[in-house]
């Protein structure tokens, strides 16, 4: 039996979460704790829960009609579906980027402002987007046009500045659901980077499909299939020594 990580060294612990599209189930008893400053990834094949799990995580399924959920997801040991929950508050420390680029239709700054501006915890604007572009790998490239539309930009700096403004809200959890599959091999080569770069300084979750992406940027692989978490472990083990046969089945390209 695995060693299940302790409630101090997970910041997000899954118990038996189940979840339904009205009467279809896309998971079925989840049981998972997310290590705090790893980068996660969860992989899978095309409808086997992947994003219905991450969406989980900032509550993002409560926008989905006829949504039900059993069982429960801590955040720091606290219950995020707590009737007192503050949903807005959630989302502040749990940032999510979507799979295709979404910058908000105003300038490149305005794009990194905006949150923070809104949630009255904007401080020193014009350092927040520039520390926040810096981290995302952007800040050389955009410098001299912070007041350009951010719909100018190309497929790859869209996402990294999707990425720079999640960065803005201070979140101790980022959530990335198949950020690169919208992007050509160079992009999602930066991508890749950007996320071995913020490893350590933020908990990163990543949905995505490709196996070779899960391998070279996370320390821990969940594997899913049907709704069903069958197996997780640190990353070299997944892809070295899985112990379900269905991991191994889909590691080396058997079915998904």
């Amino acid at each position: 039996m695995e060693k299940k990580q302790t409630q101090k060294e997970a910041i997000l612990t899954v118990k038996d979460l189940s979840l339904f599209y009205g009467k279809k189930q896309a998971l079925y008893d989840v049981n998972l704790d997310i290590e705090a400053k790893k980068v996660t990834a969860i992989i899978g094949p095309s409808g086997c829960g992947k994003s219905s799990l991450l969406r989980c995580f900032n509550r993002m399924n409560d926008l989905v009609p006829a949504i039900k959920m059993t069982g429960d997801i801590e955040y720091q040991n606290k219950s995020i579906f707590h009737p007192k929950s503050d949903i807005t508050m959630l989302r502040r420390q749990i940032g999510m980027v979507f799979q295709s680029p979404n910058p908000f239709p105003k300038s490149i700054y305005n794009n990194i402002t905006w949150g923070p501006k809104i949630t009255g915890t904007l401080k020193n604007p014009d350092q927040l987007v520039e520390e926040s572009l810096k981290q995302a790998a952007l800040w050389d490239e955009v410098k001299d046009r912070l007041s350009d539309s951010a719909l100018d930009l190309s497929g790859g700096q869209q996402q990294r500045l999707c990425i720079a403004r999640a960065i803005a809200m201070n979140p101790d959890v980022i959530l990335m659901d198949e950020p690169c599959s919208a992007l050509d091999p160079r992009s999602t080569a930066r991508i890749e980077n950007l996320i071995t770069e913020l490893r350590g300084q933020y908990t990163i979750l990543i949905v995505t499909h490709n196996m070779q992406q899960a391998a070279r940027v996370s320390d821990i692989t969940v594997f899913m299939y049907n709704g069903i978490l069958i197996e997780s472990g640190k990353t070299t083990d997944i892809f070295t020594t899985p112990k379900k046969q269905q991991t191994e089945d889909y590691i080396t390209g058997k079915f998904g």
